[in-house]
């Protein structure tokens, strides 16, 4: 959808942002669809990714990581 109003444009990107926040805590919730007994080192590393674009994402506001 193409937006002619900044204003307009911001709340949909908002509203996006947050139905993908909400997704991401539900696989979170899930453990990110892996069996918690069968974790290997792999999927540690995924997170470090994650974890990682998290923090760069948190900078760009202002946002301190954790």
């Amino acid at each position: 959808m193409r937006h002619t109003n900044p204003r307009a444009a911001y709340a949909a990107r908002t509203t996006q942002i947050h139905a993908k926040l909400a997704r991401l805590q539900q696989l979170a919730d899930d453990h990110f669809g892996h069996d918690p007994d069968a974790v290997h080192w792999g999927h540690v590393g995924d997170l470090g990714r994650v974890e990682q674009a998290l923090d760069e994402l948190l900078a760009i506001f202002g946002g301190k990581a954790e």
